[in-house]
Parts: C-alpha cells; sequence; structure tokens
C-alpha cells in the first residue's frame, strides 16, 4: 500500500507568502524613497520660493531708494505687482508677487508682502512681510539748542538731549545728553560743572580742567535712571526749522489756510468727528492790577482768551496741514486724526513770529499711533495765566525760534500764578530755554512729559525726517 504525502505544495506556499511580503516591503521601500526624493525636492523649491519672495523685498527697497514716495511699483496703478524672477544662468525659474501698503497721511511707514512662486511646481510658494520707515527727529522727548533746567517735581519718560548743557534735578527714565562736557550753569555762580548734572544732594563734582583723560560723570540712578551721556553729537536743530513756507503752500493746496485774522489770532477747537470749529479771538483777559512783567519777558502777557467770534466748522483736511497767518490758540480732542497745526508770519521777522497757546486740553482718543498732532509755533509755544489747573497735552511741540514753557507769573497775578499739574504726552523741541515752573514754586508744580515713540517711524504730516532713506523695522515670514 502507497503512502500519500500530506506536505505537498508546501514550500510553494511559502514560497508564495514570503514572497509577497517581499513584494510589498520592496514597494513600501520604493514609495518611502519616492516620497523622501519628492520631499527633499519640494524642499528645495520651497526655498527657492522663498529666496525669490526675500528678492521681491529687497527689490522694493531698493526702489523706495531711488522714489521714496512710490508706492504703485512705478505702474501708477494698485497692485499687486508681479515681477519675473532668473537665475544666475538668465533662466525664468519664478515670479514674485508684491503687495505694498502706503503709510497714513504723516506716516513713513510702508508695508510691503512679497509672494515668491517657483515655475517648476506653482502650488509651492512662501511669503515675506516686511516693513520700511524713515525715522523722524522726534527721536527725543524733549531736545532743545540752548541750556535747559528741569527742577524738583518733573518726571519725564523719555530720552532728552541739550546742544548746551542741562541740570536736571527732577527723576529721569531715559538717557539725558549733552553735547558739552561741562558748561557754566547760568542759575547760580561757582565753578562750570558737567554738561548734564543735578543738584539733588550729593551735588556733582566736576574734576579740576583740563583732566589728562575725561572723568564721565558719576552714576547717580536717584536723578538719572538710564544713566546720562555727556560729550556726545550735537544734533542738527535746522531739521526742526523745516522750510515753513512750504507748509504753507501744502496747506494753500490742499489743507486749511487762514491768513491774518485782523484781530487777535485765532482758537482752534479740535473735535472727534474729525472736524474743528475757528474762533477769531477778539479780547484777551485784562491783566490783573498788580500782575506785571517782573522778569522783563519778551512776548509776556496774559495769553488768555476773553472773548471771541465763531467764523465756522471745518473738516480736517486731506493732508493734515492747517496753517495760519496768526497768533493760535488750541484745544479740543482727536479720533484717528492725524494733523499739523502751524502759527507763523510772512516775511519772517522776529518782531512778528505768531505763538501756539494751549490752556485747556489737548488730547488723543487712542494712544498708539492713530492720533498724532503736532504743534509748530513760528515763536514761542505758551501755557497762559487762566490755564487747566490740571492740563494735558497730547502733541510734537516745536518752538522753531522761541521757547517752550509758561511765562513768569507772580502771587500779584491771582490764584491762576501755581498751578498744580501738567501732562505732555509726546515730545518737545525748543529753540529757547525751556520751562513751565520756576525756581520760587510758581507755575505748574508737578510736570510730567512721556515720550510718544510712535512719533519716531509715524511723525505728523510734514513734520522733519532725519534723511530721505528708509530703515527696515521689521521682518518676518507669514
Amino acid at each position: 500500500m502507497k503512502t500519500i504525502a500530506t506536505n505537498r505544495g508546501y514550500l510553494i506556499i511559502q514560497t508564495i507568502v514570503f514572497g509577497s511580503i517581499a513584494v510589498m516591503l520592496i514597494t513600501a521601500l520604493a514609495s518611502w524613497g519616492a516620497t523622501n526624493v519628492r520631499a527633499g525636492k519640494d524642499a528645495t523649491l520651497r526655498e527657492e520660493a522663498f529666496q525669490i519672495a526675500e528678492s521681491g523685498i529687497e527689490y522694493y527697497r531698493w526702489h523706495l531708494a531711488h522714489a521714496s514716495t512710490d508706492y504703485q511699483d512705478g505702474t501708477g496703478i494698485p497692485g499687486p505687482y508681479t515681477h519675473e524672477y532668473y537665475n544666475r544662468d538668465g533662466v525664468l525659474v519664478g515670479h514674485f508677487e508684491l503687495t505694498i501698503t502706503a503709510p497714513p497721511t504723516g506716516s513713513t511707514v510702508v508695508t510691503v508682502v512679497s509672494k515668491g512662486t517657483i515655475l517648476a511646481n506653482p502650488s509651492i510658494s512662501r511669503r515675506i512681510e516686511a516693513t520700511f520707515a524713515i525715522p523722524s527727529i522726534a527721536k527725543f522727548a524733549f531736545v532743545s539748542n540752548s541750556k535747559m533746567r528741569f527742577g524738583e517735581g518733573t518726571v519725564v519718560n523719555g530720552p532728552i538731549h541739550s546742544n548746551d548743557g542741562i541740570r536736571f534735578d527732577g527723576v529721569a527714565n531715559n538717557i539725558v545728553s549733552s553735547s558739552k562736557y561741562n558748561y557754566d550753569d547760568p542759575d547760580h555762580s561757582g565753578a562750570d560743572e558737567f554738561g548734564v548734572h543735578t543738584h539733588i544732594s550729593p551735588v556733582d563734582s566736576l574734576p579740576p580742567l583740563p583732566p589728562l583723560t575725561p572723568s564721565a560723570p558719576p552714576t547717580r540712578t536717584d536723578v538719572f535712571k538710564a544713566g546720562r551721556q555727556v560729550s556726545v553729537p550735537a544734533v542738527d536743530f535746522n531739521g526742526f526749522t523745516q522750510d515753513m513756507s512750504q507748509m504753507k503752500t501744502d496747506a494753500q493746496a490742499s489743507g486749511k489756510y487762514f491768513a491774518g485774522s485782523g484781530s487777535l489770532g485765532y482758537t482752534i477747537v479740535l473735535k472727534t468727528n474729525d472736524t474743528f470749529d475757528l474762533y477769531k479771538v477778539t479780547a484777551l483777559v485784562n491783566t490783573p492790577k498788580h500782575c506785571s512783567n517782573l522778569l522783563s519777558q519778551s512776548g509776556w502777557g496774559v495769553w488768555s482768551v476773553s472773548s471771541q467770534t465763531f467764523l465756522g466748522n471745518y473738516p480736517f483736511p486731506s493732508n493734515g496741514i492747517l496753517f495760519l497767518e496768526d497768533n493760535i490758540w488750541v484745544e479740543g480732542q482727536v479720533n484717528t486724526a492725524r494733523l499739523t497745526i502751524v502759527a507763523g508770519r510772512f516775511p519772517e521777522n522776529p518782531s512778528t513770529n505768531a505763538s501756539i497757546t494751549v490752556n485747556k486740553d489737548v488730547r488723543y482718543s487712542n494712544f498708539d499711533g492713530q492720533d498724532v498732532i503736532a504743534l509748530i509755533a513760528q515763536g514761542n509755544m505758551n501755557v497762559g495765566l487762566s490755564s487747566n489747573d490740571v492740563l494735558s497735552i497730547d502733541a510734537a511741540i516745536v518752538a522753531k525760534n522761541g521757547r517752550v514753557g509758561r511765562y513768569y507769573y507772580s502771587s500779584s497775578c491771582g490764584s491762576a500764578y501755581v498751578r498744580d499739574t501738567i501732562n505732555l504726552y509726546g515730545m518737545i523741541a525748543t529753540s529757547q530755554r525751556y520751562g513751565f515752573a520756576y525756581t520760587d514754586n510758581t507755575g505748574y508744580e508737578i510736570r510730567n512729559i512721556t515720550y510718544d515713540g510712535n512719533l519716531l517711524y509715524g511723525p505728523p504730516p510734514s513734520f522733519p525726517l532725519t534723511s530721505d532713506q528708509y530703515s527696515t523695522i521689521s521682518w518676518r515670514e507669514l
């Protein structure tokens, strides 16, 4: 009897099973390899798309260097704008597409988004956003072309600079600098002192001059929280005295221009609905009987309005410039507005320089750069006798030929000779010596000065800039 093998074909089954597994593994490995090859190729293409997008950013920075106010890529029509991109062999490999956001009125901040795309795989793209701006001269909370003194009770939150010397007896939360190593403080007799010094005890002691190696002022963190510097380069104050005749021309072209009032000047009342009321000032507050110009200050007076005539309500101009050829009183509040208010008379003459006076609050609604006001006075920027006891001024203030401050009023001028607090938010540029208080405790007892950092790259319309070249202030991939 024959025996029948029961495992016939067993090897064939094993071969089929293991062969199938091998085929599956080889297929998976091949697929994995192909995926890696595609991923590597895509990574290369993505990097190339990134470089193309970056070249778009560099191209428009170059374009702005040659056409600083062209935000339409030289086309004169709205974007986006597409450019071909060639490699070093002259082969077209992709495109970059530019979306350009022009700066708001008065600002210099330009936003450029560049999208890089590869011809080899149009589905692959990278986007980069860069922000360019030209810095303004509002890099200081306070800058002066003359000597300055900040008394006790003054708190300044921002950098301070003088081309002369500074006596600082308050609290400075940012750097205080002077172009001089030493100077003669006019408020007292004695030897020269550091270009930036304090009389808060202990009084600084200047080494005998000339030292072999000039000594740095001692550290005084009780007064100068961020430090002080002397012998630094002078600020070109001519930058603050931008040609006011051009502002007048711009106001006449697409702003608001008002000739002389034929009276004492104008009052501007700013409103949050993007309009302003204009009044003709017809009379000033009578000078109190025994109130007089004890310090023989030029242009002294009460600088406070007692009567005025309504002239009309006007919309804020498209270019943001208001030019009035007379003295101006300003008050009110804005909401998402950018304005430059100028007081000037032409031809310029020291005896007829126009001034700006603020006796009531000038306020922003927003403190993120949406609201910006410049008060540019050909002469002085005043705070008059009848001013708010607590006064707030949100603005970039420039006294082109005069000073920013308050005249001296003695106790004979009534109870308003002493005021409580003045809050200044923005920056101050003054040709002559600044001051809202005096050493006999008259004027504003507390003076808070806070720097508005938005002014550096987002200044008011026609505000002086430091150059005509853009700097990159932000860069990121979207």
